[in-house]
């Protein structure tokens, strides 16, 4: 079921699970003002999906803006054969199909959609967007934020293996992740310069406001900044 989060912004909530955890995985959908739609991140969509999509808009572009986002890459891709498929460098070769570039973004994304690639990873080739008319920030990986009330082994799962102890908060496979902790943070600061408030990531509960603080707060427990 698609969740209007403001106008020409959507999510959608699919379950995902990893080592028996909840993960989850969240699309988000945004709609331009030429009415063309940006789908980021794939997912098991059922026909009730595909016809949410395309009832608020025209299917543009697809989106996977990390290396290790290929689970459901080729589904997105056979329900949308026709549409241009946008991923991070080297992105084809872990999905074994052609894909284009994230960067630069197409010229029909001026104003409206901004993304940043996250250097000093390269493994993981994370890439964070912003939609800017109303100020969101839609990330992959960057940092996970899961419910108080998540499950028993969800909750030890993500302190005690993947290192989260507070949420949001950046998981210790990602700070390993990291080979280059000044280009990284180089990045951080131009992503941090950004005028966001809500942050949409890939995996938990959208954070609806004060967004940039708890991100600072995460990236600090992190090391990072």
């Amino acid at each position: 079921m698609m969740k209007e989060l403001s106008a020409d912004l959507w999510t959608l909530r699919y379950p995902l699970k990893i080592l028996g955890t909840s993960h989850g995985r969240t699309v988000t959908v945004i709609r331009l003002a030429s009415g063309k739609l940006v789908i980021h991140s794939m997912a098991p969509f059922s026909p009730g999906d595909l016809s949410a999509i395309r009832g608020v808009g025209e299917p543009g572009w697809l989106v996977e803006a990390m290396l290790l986002h290929d689970t459901y890459a080729k589904e997105g891709k056979g329900h949308f054969p026709d549409l241009p498929f946008l991923g991070p460098p080297g992105f084809s070769e872990v999905v074994r199909f052609k894909t284009a570039p994230l960067l630069p973004t197409p010229p029909e994304w001026d104003r409206e959609l901004k993304v940043l690639r996250l250097k000093g990873a390269p493994k993981l080739e994370e890439h964070a967007f912003l939609h800017v008319p109303s100020r969101t920030l839609i990330v992959a990986d960057l940092v996970f934020n899961f419910p108080p009330d998540e499950s028993a082994w969800n909750h030890f799962f993500h302190r005690h293996v993947a290192g989260l102890q507070r949420y949001p908060g950046m998981s210790r496979i990602f700070r390993w992740c990291i080979t280059d902790k000044e280009a990284f943070r180089e990045s951080v600061a131009e992503l941090m310069a950004w005028d966001f408030d809500r942050i949409i990531p890939g995996h938990g509960s959208v954070i609806e406001t004060e967004g940039k603080a708890k991100l600072a707060r995460a990236l600090g427990d992190a090391g990072l900044v």
